[in-house]
């Protein structure tokens, strides 16, 4: 299956100040999509007329993260937040409708804190506690036409004491769901931290996956860049696949220009 790319403006791009005219500068670079981590910073209407402009799919976005200036990165998992999710997700889908974004990553959040003795009962009321919620962002999402997906995220060098980290657990958090659009965000990067093992595991969870991201380990960087990550294997292997979806260029180019990052996307132009 041929390979599709959109470009992550949040990370990608950043030379450009101004976050709305990152979409042209992406349309100019080759990517006919694009997808961000939090847009909630920006006006509304204007990212959208920005994109609309530009004429890219914005295709991922996540959802509402709490208090970043407390080091929130999500409510989903959170027990007793139920409601704050609950009202805050609303802000999360005008978002999505306004950049016509069909992917919302519904973010799980971080382990608060706790006594040791108190650990596993805890994540076990995160883990009910995401359930719920998940439940209830499909339903509401499933009347907009809009797809949740769960990204399972390393805690060792991106957020530390994230709740969701492993590729198993994030199926297995699916299948106690049982949404049709709800699945998961595999991002090639993270895996390779937490699991190694890509190619058995791309294979394995493909099946669930719906939305995919790439970005050499362990720095984050292009995946033409020297690294762990084979990446003109793993594209291989994603090809051989049925997936159809947008792969999430979620990188930081090593110069800090964007443009001199791109040898690996001309092959996909």
């Amino acid at each position: 299956m041929p390979l599709k790319f959109a470009a992550n403006i949040s990370i990608m791009f950043t030379e450009i100040s101004s976050f709305a005219s990152r979409y042209a500068a992406a349309k100019t670079a080759g990517f006919r999509a694009v997808e961000c981590v939090f847009p909630y910073d920006f006006s509304k209407n204007e990212i959208a007329s920005a994109r609309k402009q530009a004429g890219v799919d914005h295709v991922l976005m996540s959802s509402w993260p709490g208090d970043r200036t407390a080091g929130e990165f999500g409510l989903a998992a959170l027990p007793g937040r139920q409601k704050e999710f609950q009202e805050t997700f609303e802000l999360s889908i005008d978002y999505c409708k306004a950049l016509c974004c069909k992917r919302m990553h519904v973010m799980s959040g971080k382990i608060p804190a706790h006594e040791e003795s108190q650990r596993s009962t805890l994540l076990s009321q995160m883990e009910d506690t995401l359930v719920e919620n998940l439940k209830y962002a499909a339903d509401r999402l499933k009347r907009e036409d809009i797809t949740a997906v769960i990204e399972p995220i390393n805690d060792r060098y991106t957020i530390p004491n994230y709740f969701l980290t492993r590729q198993d657990q994030a199926v297995n958090i699916i299948k106690r769901v049982d949404r049709d659009n709800v699945k998961l965000q595999l991002d090639v990067y993270h895996v390779q931290l937490v699991h190694g093992d890509l190619t058995k595991i791309i294979k394995e969870y493909m099946p669930y996956v719906g939305h995919i991201q790439v970005s050499q380990a362990p720095g984050r960087n292009e995946p033409s860049l020297k690294g762990e990550i084979d990446y003109d294997y793993i594209f291989d292997v994603l090809e051989g696949t049925d997936y159809d979806g947008w792969i999430g260029a979620e990188y930081k180019p090593s110069t800090g220009n964007t443009e001199d990052s791109l040898a690996w996307f001309q092959r996909f132009r």
